[in-house]
């Protein structure tokens, strides 16, 4: 069994337009590939809501404010192929530079808001080209759903934003995190990590954890936030680039839980920066007891 290799829209127009014939509904799993489990369970999760399923392969240059970072992102293409082959994902759009930008290629989607702050203000134009390159890439497959992964909860709603500002008939699906039996959140930067690092690095999930049961237990905010910063430095982290309490709905900061919210976190691990979030749902509110009252 393999997967179908497709590099030119074109093409891949033609694989989808015969699919709407025969009335299929069509999902996309985004991807820069070097995929992992988390990444394949969004391919499963896209393959029990629709007939077909397209991942795409695209190490999008426009995302990387770094160049040191985009060279040392890994590619590996015929790896990738070989773990989507068993899921039965139908087609790997995998394009090149040129197919994604063309010679003149002069527009860029930007999306205000929920990419402000958080990676939005460590990582400046990321979220620019992530919004531009999903925008083409949703066109492009013209897919009736698109499953994201939940541990780059910013990207996730940036993505909705933008779908829905720009009237993309696309439904953008959010799925859990997968992380390793340590808890670390899965991710193609953890290859990156030295041995020793790598024992260090499941201690972000943990303080992560402990930081938002503490939090809907009706711990205050700032002393909660300052206590994990703590504890993530001195586990053996270089540096806690934000730990922030958002609302899940639209990212605003919190100063009090009283709305469902994430707690968020990016932190330098060597040379390795690591994200990952959590749910904090607001502490439950007991019900008062109501007074006996004799009959009359």
């Amino acid at each position: 069994m393999s997967v179908a290799i497709v590099r030119t829209v074109a093409e891949l127009r033609v694989i989808v337009a015969d699919w709407r014939r025969q009335g299929m509904k069509v999902a996309v799993v985004p991807t820069m590939g070097a995929l992992h489990a988390g990444h394949l369970s969004l391919v499963r999760a896209a393959l029990a809501e629709a007939d077909r399923v397209i991942v795409t392969l695209f190490v999008n240059p426009k995302q990387f404010n770094n160049a040191a970072d985009l060279a040392a992102y890994p590619r590996t293409e015929h790896e990738d192929a070989a773990k989507l082959a068993p899921t039965g994902a139908d087609v790997l759009y995998a394009p090149d530079a040129g197919e994604i930008y063309p010679d003149g290629f002069a527009t860029t989607v930007s999306v205000g808001g929920v990419s402000e702050g958080l990676c939005g203000a460590y990582r400046p134009g990321h979220f620019d080209g992530v919004a531009t390159v999903v925008a083409k890439l949703f066109l492009q497959t013209g897919a009736d759903l698109a499953f994201f992964g939940e541990k780059d909860f910013q990207q996730l709603h940036v993505v909705r934003r933008m779908a829905r500002d720009l009237d993309i008939p696309i439904t953008v699906v959010g799925c859990p995190t997968v992380r390793e039996t340590d808890g670390l959140a899965m991710s193609s930067r953890n290859v990156r990590l030295s041995l020793a690092e790598r024992e260090v690095a499941p201690r972000l999930a943990s303080t992560l954890l402990e930081a938002a049961k503490k939090l809907s237990g009706g711990a205050p905010v700032d002393q909660t936030l300052a206590e994990a910063r703590t504890a993530i430095l001195t586990a053996g982290f270089k540096q806690v680039e934000y730990l922030e309490l958002r609302a899940e709905e639209d990212l605003l900061p919190l100063q009090n839980l009283d709305r469902p919210a994430r707690l968020l976190v990016a932190a330098w691990l060597g040379e390795t920066r690591l994200i990952d979030n959590f749910k904090v749902p607001p502490a439950a509110v007991p019900r008062a007891r109501a007074r006996f009252r004799p009959a009359a």
